[in-house]
């Protein structure tokens, strides 16, 4: 699998890149003194096409969600993403780095975020999502599990932007020149991970979650999936420096945290398959016989499934 990322297998000709990276300003827009940069807007992106996805599907098969629930899994989840994010990349890639500069670890407009460290931080946020709403902790997982992807692809939009994440040495035709790195022609990885992360993931977890599945079942997919598609494409990544940017066996950090995700997916995949039985959403009580009314519940207590 890694000669899939070597230059030399493809060819042992030096090919003229077809690419060089355009250097965008990462600053998009100037208000005054305030600068956003593109980075920004891809987070801002990827929040707006979970809100619309998600109204989508609770518009055509609620499931017992609503918007009101919907916003709080925005408001709770950019606060695991944005924390959970930033200390992952401070502790899994670059902790000498901020130990030596700890103001900075709150530059979060500068870049540097961890998907796993913000994967922790929404599970995080959606099991208060759950408690608030006394719904399944892997209900509310599975709901939002498909509204994800595309803001992954954002993301990774904005990492090409930043000329920032680049790819291994290669001489495919495609190969990119990063002038901020060195004039030697990379794989653009970035691009890579925005279809496989963004576009072929969510494609992935749309179309598995139309179908009614156990609870748990489509958390077990994204776990899987994003471990599959996140470990090929380290394939192309350059490892980054500092701390644990590369590991034992030629096997990145990206690739490590993965694999617990990819086991923990098939592990969940079969639990829900063998375990369960009720369909993954949250759906209000019906009557055990046609005609017969549900008895009143005593007030200040409900009924659990």
């Amino acid at each position: 699998m890694a000669l899939l990322a070597d230059h030399n297998y493809f060819t042992s000709k030096k090919q003229e890149p077809m690419l060089v990276h355009p250097q965008f300003d990462p600053i998009a827009i100037h208000i005054g003194p305030l600068a956003i940069r593109w980075y920004g807007l891809m987070y801002l992106l990827g929040f707006a096409l979970f809100i619309l996805l998600g109204r989508y599907r609770i518009k055509h098969n609620p499931g017992g969600f609503t918007y009101a629930m919907l916003d709080d899994m925005l408001f709770y989840g950019v606060l695991g993403v944005i924390l959970g994010g930033r200390l992952g990349h401070v502790l899994f890639y670059q902790f000498g780095y901020y130990l030596q500069h700890p103001l900075e670890i709150f530059a979060v407009w500068q870049g540097g975020m961890s998907f796993h460290g913000g994967f922790l931080g929404v599970i995080t946020a959606m099991a208060l999502v759950a408690r608030k709403y006394k719904l399944p902790w892997l209900a509310v997982t599975d709901f939002i599990a498909p509204l994800v992807p595309l803001g992954l692809g954002a993301g990774r939009i904005g990492n090409f932007i930043n000329s920032e994440l680049w790819g291994r040495p290669t001489n495919v035709p495609w190969g990119t020149i990063f002038p901020d790195v060195d004039n030697i022609p990379r794989h653009p990885s970035q691009l890579y991970e925005f279809a496989l992360e963004g576009l072929a993931f969510f494609l992935l977890l749309w179309l598995y979650s139309s179908k009614p599945r156990p609870v748990g079942a489509v958390s077990g997919m994204f776990l899987i999936g994003y471990g599959v598609f996140r470990s090929f494409a380290e394939f192309f990544r350059e490892p980054e420096d500092g701390f644990m940017g590369i590991m034992t066996l030629g096997i990145s950090m990206g690739q490590w945290l993965s694999l617990p995700m990819i086991i923990a997916g098939g592990l969940m995949l079969n639990w829900a398959y063998h375990q369960q039985s009720t369909p993954s959403r949250h759906e209000p009580p019906k009557p055990d016989k046609p005609g017969r009314p549900v008895p009143p519940v005593p007030s200040g207590k409900r009924n659990r499934r």
